[in-house]
């Protein structure tokens, strides 16, 4: 592990080096002095770097100082934990270093070995006790409802928890049905403010009428039908997490009206006359691209940097199809408990659902498993099942082009219809070899031999694929 010095004395910075190395043959002390040099040092080896100690203040002609560093390292390697040196500390610099992530404030005027030593010793103890290992970051997701196993969706739960575990704003970005809110409860829980409140706003339901209403509250007779008091958005969720969810709906008019309770943290009830003061973390989605409305000037770009202090990317279900059965698998079992039912989908089911895009995501495919679930009456839901249901004017699947579908043909002729796309499929996949796709669509030698010779299929065809 390295352990990052990032200070304009060269003498200090090296003295601490020393410091560092002395504890153990695992640990390698890095001093930068140039904060430029500390960026570009980080977009090359951040996955090495286990601790960072960051000097708050840098020489006369220096472009950035210690919070503008923090600030960046916390958005970009939020896992990564950095510690505040400074030779002039202040109550308002430590709260400010606090707030955007630093897990620690030293002053230097009392660092010695024995303060860097606890200080790398309590930093390296504190990461070993947070969740790392794969099966727990699954184990985690797959409570919050967000299932699935592939690698993609295990480095958005690794950045779940890091991120929750800090207080910074987060927008959470991703198509329509990626599951952000999910994300975004999972921040919550996994986050300081965990057992305070929760609160969502669809702002897509906001209009300019109750935008102030519903967020701000408002007191007892500060328009007609105020009959009492309401907190609103923001007073519930004080100390608590303000979730934003399709922020991307909101008017530009009504934008700036957030930045009060971003920058000072108060707000002003409608009709009142003093100020409240409000502890807020926001946490927002979007299905849009925000730096590009930015550029349209259609969002703010000042809101947003204080909303984004740090960002998750959900990807879309045709990134991680691995995802597909394993969603599919937990739907049948929330299904089956529900209802008292032992249904089940065949794993060449499965295998076709995985084939598809879904545009519209895990929302997407949940609706479709859960509408075969209740449609097919049978307990097992094979292929023939899953074509004969799903192709619908609604469906992204466009199963009847896929496998061929026609309402002039019988159910058997659909089904030999599929069965043959299935086969030239895996025959085209092991380039014409009849022992592997026999292995592959789980049939003998002899049963493939016969669905050939019966679907008239020439197997040279997918021999000539070969190399």
């Amino acid at each position: 592990m390295k352990v990052l010095i990032i200070d304009d004395s060269i003498e200090f910075s090296n003295a601490v080096v020393g410091i560092v190395n002395s504890i153990s043959s695992d640990i390698e002390a890095v001093a930068i002095n140039v904060p430029e040099e500390s960026v570009k040092y980080m977009k090359s080896n951040h996955s090495d770097v286990g601790l960072i100690f960051l000097d708050i203040e840098f020489g006369i002609g220096a472009r950035m100082n210690g919070l503008d560093l923090l600030e960046i390292f916390r958005k970009n390697y939020v896992q990564i934990p950095v510690i505040m040196l400074s030779g002039k500390g202040t109550i308002d610099t430590a709260v400010k270093a606090t707030k955007l992530g630093a897990v620690n404030f030293i002053e230097k005027s009392t660092v010695g070995r024995e303060t860097i030593r606890g200080a790398v010793n309590s930093t390296i103890n504190l990461s070993k006790t947070t969740i790392g290992e794969d099966s727990e970051i699954l184990n985690f997701l797959n409570e919050q409802g967000i299932i699935g196993s592939s690698k993609k969706l295990i480095d958005v739960g690794r950045r779940i928890i890091d991120i929750g575990r800090t207080d910074s704003n987060v927008i959470i970005t991703g198509e329509t049905g990626t599951g952000k809110a999910l994300a975004a409860r999972a921040l919550h829980n996994i986050g300081n403010r965990k057992n305070n409140k929760f609160v969502t706003v669809d702002v897509s339901s906001l209009s300019g009428e109750n935008f102030q209403r519903e967020l701000f509250g408002y007191v007892k007779n500060a328009f007609e039908g105020a009959d009492s008091n309401s907190k609103g958005a923001f007073g519930e969720a004080n100390k608590g997490v303000l979730f934003l969810d399709k922020i991307e709906y909101m008017p530009k008019d009504l934008q700036l009206k957030l930045l009060q309770p971003l920058e000072e943290k108060r707000i002003k009830h409608v009709g009142a006359n003093d100020y409240e003061s409000v502890n807020i973390r926001f946490i927002s989605s979007s299905s849009k691209n925000l730096n590009l409305m930015i550029q349209r000037d259609e969002f703010d770009g000042l809101l947003y940097h204080r909303l984004c202090e740090a960002d998750i990317f959900i990807p879309p279900l045709r990134e991680r199809k691995e995802d597909i059965i394993d969603i599919i698998v937990h739907t049948v079992n929330l299904y089956n408990l529900n209802f008292e039912n032992n249904k089940f989908f065949t794993q060449d089911a499965m295998n076709l659902l995985s084939e598809q895009e879904w545009l519209g995501n895990v929302r997407e495919l949940v609706n479709a498993v859960k509408l075969m679930l209740q449609i097919v009456k049978k307990e097992q839901i094979d292929a023939v099942d899953v074509v004969q249901y799903i192709s619908n004017k609604n469906s992204t699947l466009q199963f009847n082009d896929v496998v061929g579908i026609s309402s002039d043909r019988t159910l058997k002729e659909d089904k030999d219809s599929f069965y043959k796309i299935k086969i030239e499929q895996a025959l085209q996949q092991y380039n014409g070899n009849v022992s592997k796709t026999a292995s592959n669509l789980g049939v003998s030698r002899e049963t493939l031999h016969n669905k050939i010779k019966a679907f008239n299929i020439n197997v040279d065809k997918f021999r000539k694929h070969r190399s």
